[in-house]
């Protein structure tokens, strides 16, 4: 697939006037190789910058050869959840004679987009990407230039970036009705970081059900990060409170972790004093003391309609396939909710 409207080098040298080879060579870093001065490399190098330029290696080889190498980019590999989409997903394009190189942005947007820049300049044939911020115009860009390309779990609602997530409002509605139909009217929601729209969408969610249940007075949302100490950190701020919630709605598995760990150390008891139900699920929430209740993504659905759709891609299928996918999660119910009498 070729890409298309991308800055070259050309472009930079009718924007500043100097030759081609002159702008080659400042660009592979032989200025000093071939004494061009350093008043024509600034120019050059600020040309570039206002244009976009990407060195690119994919697309002068794309003709000539094929590297099989995929880029994945995720938040956190410290997170089991995108872990586990990276396992996933290594595993099922492997199966296809790809290699995949797998990044880590540490949910930093600069990090993300000096990733993303590596990746096409090496000459990767695709990539997946889950997204750390609401930022969007370097992946924008790189679709539109033609590299396929395909967001799982994040994403941007206004965009055509093609994606595969999860409900993630019906998600959240569905653990905050639990918790209410078990009598719970104080609970508390630990969010993760603000600017995904997963998160969002789940705050939203629980916003919602509070609302369609009559709970108005009690909407507690806090936190601003999907991490064990955010969990932990806010849920010791929530038992400072002379009125404790009833029960807590954590956004991640990594929450919960935090979140229980607090709990433990103030001898709070799980789900006798405080009921929790979270979002994503993995398999140890099975063998905690208390089997946390969660709401599950569907993760192989996800990563093969992710996987299945960048195939298709690189492999120029012409199909019909949706290029914005949106998978239904499920309740896995354990026993981490009490039921309480609650006349609200």
């Amino acid at each position: 697939m070729a890409l298309k409207d991308k800055t070259n080098i050309t472009d930079i040298a009718q924007r500043t006037g100097l030759s081609i080879s002159t702008v080659s060579r400042v660009l592979n870093g032989k200025s000093r190789q071939y004494r061009i001065s350093i008043k024509s490399e600034k120019i050059i190098e600020a040309a570039a910058k206002e244009l976009n330029y990407i060195p690119n290696y994919f697309a002068s080889n794309l003709k000539s050869s094929k590297t099989n190498t995929l880029g994945l980019i995720v938040p956190s590999l410290n997170n089991p959840f995108f872990a586990t989409i990276a396992s996933k997903i290594n595993i099922e394009l492997r199966s296809h004679g790809y290699t995949i190189i797998i990044a880590d942005s540490n949910e930093d947007i600069e990090t993300e987009i000096i990733e993303l820049n590596q990746f096409v300049s090496r000459n990767f044939e695709g990539l997946i990407i889950i997204p750390c911020g609401s930022q969007k115009n370097h992946i924008k860009q790189i679709y539109d230039q033609g590299l396929p390309l395909i967001l799982i779990d994040r994403y941007f609602e206004d965009s055509d970036i093609p994606y595969v997530s999860t409900d993630n409002f019906d998600g959240a509605v569905k653990a905050t009705q639990l918790l209410i139909e078990n009598g719970h009217s104080s609970i508390t929601c630990i969010q993760g970081v603000k600017e995904s729209i997963p998160n969002q969408l789940r705050v939203k969610g629980f916003k919602y059900a509070m609302k369609e249940a009559g709970i108005l007075d009690t909407i507690n949302v806090v936190g601003d990060d999907f991490s064990v100490q955010n969990g932990f950190l806010e849920t010791k701020l929530l038992l400072q409170k002379k009125e404790r919630p009833s029960a807590i709605f954590t956004l991640s598995n990594t929450i919960a972790l935090g979140c229980i760990k607090a709990l433990k150390q103030e001898n709070i008891r799980v789900p006798e004093d405080i009921s929790i139900i979270t979002f994503d699920d993995q398999e140890f929430l099975d063998f905690l003391a208390t089997p946390i209740t969660s709401i599950a993504q569907p993760l192989d659905d996800m990563c093969k309609v992710a996987t299945k759709y960048l195939l298709s891609k690189l492999n120029n299928q012409k199909t019909d396939t949706i290029t914005q996918v949106i998978l239904k999660p499920e309740i896995k119910h354990r026993q981490s909710i009490a039921k309480i009498d609650n006349h609200f």
